[in-house]
């Protein structure tokens, strides 16, 4: 018995597999999801998502979005995702500094908010890319 999750991005499905498990990071924690699992809807943080697809763990950084599951069904819906394979680690580290950058100045038309979230994201592409299986 497998899972079958569906990734969607603005662009159209990002990704469609079978899992036996897929764990994720929400705005209330860590949630691992298994075959049978009670229906859930619930939000993501920006963080990772992990699937063991065919006995291959597959590692993905998102940027938050909303997750939905029921009946062994499951769909990630999201602004952003990147697998860990994909990640440039050399853009990551732009984006980081660039974010890092507007942050530190003193310029009153930068949105700080914004600023934070781009920080965030670079600093989550980036711990994904290093973590070791």
């Amino acid at each position: 018995m497998s899972i079958h999750c569906r990734i969607i991005t603005p662009q159209g499905v990002y990704k469609e597999m079978d899992a036996n498990i897929i764990n994720i990071d929400t705005t209330e924690g860590q949630e691992g999801i298994l075959p049978n699992h009670l229906p859930v809807v619930t939000m993501l943080k920006i963080g990772r998502i992990t699937a063991d697809e065919n006995g291959t763990r597959q590692e993905y950084a998102v940027a938050g979005g909303l997750f939905y599951f029921r009946d062994n069904k499951a769909e990630i819906l999201t602004d952003a995702i990147e697998n860990k394979e994909d990640i440039d680690i050399d853009r990551a580290e732009q984006a980081k500094k660039r974010a890092e950058d507007r942050l530190q100045s003193n310029d009153p038309s930068v949105d700080q908010k914004r600023a934070e979230l781009a920080l965030k994201k670079a600093m989550n592409r980036i711990k994904t890319k290093n973590i070791k299986q």
